[in-house]
């Protein structure tokens, strides 16, 4: 009791024998070396997009975080203005804002890609407002870390 189909796959020919100058052994092999080398190229494809996935909602964070390192409180400021604490503190800063804006240049490009029209939906206007309010915030944190530099240099000429 077998069905028709199963009758048609048991009656075709082994590809070797249409071509006498193919093996099928060498053909399968280096079908598989492409398969293995596209899937893991593939694979590191996605794992580069599932990364600006996930960092897509920790954004917001690390905008806050690089504006709170950048302004800091006043009431800590003349206790934590050594340089061992300052240097460090804009250099995590301006990470974080660079970081931020570098995400943020990625999303935005891959937005307007030609390649990626067909599957865009759009996009929510909070997640628009969230976006331009990252990006603001990062340009500030930049804007007071080089306030903060001329600022120091100009109050502390002689340390």
């Amino acid at each position: 009791m077998s069905s028709p189909t199963t009758k048609r796959v048991k009656e075709l020919p082994d590809p070797s024998q249409l071509d006498p100058g193919v093996s099928a052994p060498n053909g399968l092999a280096v079908n598989a070396k492409l398969i293995n080398w596209s899937a893991l190229l593939l694979a590191i494809l996605q794992s580069v997009c599932s990364v600006f996935i996930a960092l897509n909602g920790v954004r917001l964070l690390i905008g806050v975080g690089a504006f709170a390192a950048a302004s800091g409180a006043l009431k800590l400021a003349d206790r934590m203005h050594v340089d061992a604490i300052r240097i460090p503190m804009m250099l995590l800063a301006w990470a974080g804002a660079v970081l931020n804006l570098v995400v943020l240049w990625q999303v935005w490009r891959l937005r307007r890609r030609p390649a990626s029209s067909w599957r865009q939906s759009a996009v929510p206007k909070q997640k628009l407002a969230s976006e331009w309010l990252q990006f603001t915030l990062s340009v500030l944190t930049l804007l007071l870390l080089a306030a903060e530099f001329v600022a120091h240099r100009i109050l502390f000429a002689g340390r």
